[in-house]
């Protein structure tokens, strides 16, 4: 397997019973699904261990704004999105395996963001809580409320003007 920036050969090291796909040409770290849950966190052991296996290819100079394609899925384009609501770090992630693409010292950026999944979740609720208490959020709720009232009154209306025979478990044929 082939690394998605350098075109260099990446080397395949376990860590932690975990094995990773590390580049050799700039540092860079592909997992395949599931995988960088275990090393995303800062009390994780293994993952010091896996910036340090990385930190030995490591090149900065590398450009990592172009788009990238998979290393399991060359016909296939990664999607590049944010790791958390704080937008600090954006991750390539595979639509097809799952596969995550790290960047080089991207992996120390993820752990140095939230001590643990819970403050990770308390932060994205905080973030979603404040951005649905804004005025404009406020305007649209009270104008689909307003839509939704409307639409109930029409149901009712068609329901007294069009009324259906059907009782249920009563008859055996249907109704409209």
């Amino acid at each position: 397997m082939n690394c998605p920036r350098t075109g260099k050969p990446m080397e395949e090291i376990e860590i932690g019973g975990v094995k990773v796909d590390v580049s050799t040409g700039c540092g860079g770290i592909f997992f395949d699904n599931f995988e960088f849950k275990k090393f995303d966190e800062p009390f994780e052991a293994p993952g010091e261990e896996l910036i340090a296996a990385s930190q030995k290819y490591s090149d900065e100079s590398v450009d990592t704004s172009p788009r990238i394609h998979c290393p399991h899925h060359p016909d296939c384009v990664m999607m590049r999105h944010s790791f958390s609501v704080k937008q600090a770090v954006e991750i390539d992630e595979c639509p097809q395996c799952g596969g995550i693409w790290l960047d080089p010292g991207e992996l120390g950026k993820v752990r140095a963001l939230f001590p643990s999944e819970e403050a990770k979740s308390r932060a994205a609720d905080e973030m979603f809580e404040k951005m649905f208490q804004s005025p404009e959020m406020q305007a649209m709720k009270s104008k689909s409320d307003a839509d939704l009232a409307k639409a109930k009154r029409f149901a009712r209306m068609f329901r007294f003007i069009c009324p259906s025979n059907y009782i249920p478990g009563k008859q055996d044929w249907g109704a409209f």
